[in-house]
């Protein structure tokens, strides 16, 4: 899966600001719930950059998810409300798992959760009364620590049967109100990320420490959005894969503000469904 470095140069690009992690002494942490006065939700230290984010609607029928390491997908839904969480369960989350399926060739593809982010202008994710916000850092979903245990949370007695064959976590990430152009995602290709711009990050909970990544900055980076997304395109990410022969298995990604898009934009309404796909290899 060599990467051609100039297979991009025709499309059209944006120059959007995406930030990344600092060179830290420390390991980054977050905490998850609020902390008493004084005490900072996070010890991170970013920079940010801008960056040429290339269209990928040209090229969106060559896009891999064991290449790029995500694809953007005709996707409809029978879905009416998004927030109504009964028939997201019901209706979205089979049709989603078919299509997951259809996209990589799983044998089983199982949803874990879901999360809505529904921009509030000056709203700090995370806050009580604040709904779950774009999150404006690039960073991966999952380490080679927290991928596997992600299956041992999730599947329980099946849990160390399905780690001796290949698994993947993919997200697939739709607008609920489109064309989107507040705060799109930025995807950055897997094959142009070096071993060394990963830092693990610690994810504060009340009841236990997740492991993410944060990346830092490298002039290699290719970075790809799908303008004025529909409510019925999806984008799949590939957020973890334990398969080593050389395909994607962690992809950075960001919301990041696009430049071209109009100041009196709709802010963002999302919502990304994350699920374990399990392979038969």
């Amino acid at each position: 899966m060599a990467l051609q470095t100039n297979a991009f140069a025709h499309l059209p690009t944006v120059e959007g600001p995406v930030v990344y992690l600092a060179h830290m002494a420390e390991k980054p942490h977050s905490y998850t719930f609020p902390q008493p006065a004084g005490v900072p939700m996070s010890n991170i230290v970013t920079e940010t950059h801008t960056v040429a984010i290339h269209d990928m609607r040209p090229v969106a029928s060559d896009l891999s998810l064991d290449r790029e390491g995500f694809e953007l997908i005709d996707c409809p839904t029978a879905q009416r409300d998004f927030y109504d969480e009964e028939e997201l369960r019901r209706a979205c989350y089979p049709e989603t798992e078919r299509a997951v399926m259809t996209a990589t060739g799983a044998k089983r593809v199982a949803i874990f959760d879901h999360t809505h982010r529904r921009r509030v202008w000056d709203g700090e994710d995370r806050m009580p009364g604040v709904p779950r916000q774009p999150v404006a850092r690039i960073h991966g979903d999952y380490t080679e620590t927290s991928g596997p245990q992600r299956v041992r949370d999730i599947m329980g007695d099946e849990a160390e049967e399905l780690l001796k064959h290949r698994f993947a976590i993919v997200n697939l990430w739709r607008p609920i109100t489109g064309p989107l152009l507040d705060a799109p995602l930025a995807l950055c290709h897997a094959a142009t990320v070096a071993d060394g711009d990963w830092v693990t990050h610690d994810l504060i909970y009340r009841d236990r420490v997740g492991e993410i990544f944060a990346l830092t900055y490298n002039p290699a980076h290719q970075w790809f959005y799908a303008p004025a997304m529909r409510t019925d395109e999806a984008l799949l990410l590939k957020c973890f894969d334990s398969q080593r022969d050389g395909r994607a298995r962690f992809m950075p990604h960001t919301s990041f503000e696009d430049p071209t898009a109009p100041a009196d934009k709709l802010p963002r309404e999302s919502i990304e469904l994350r699920m374990l796909v399990f392979f038969a290899e």
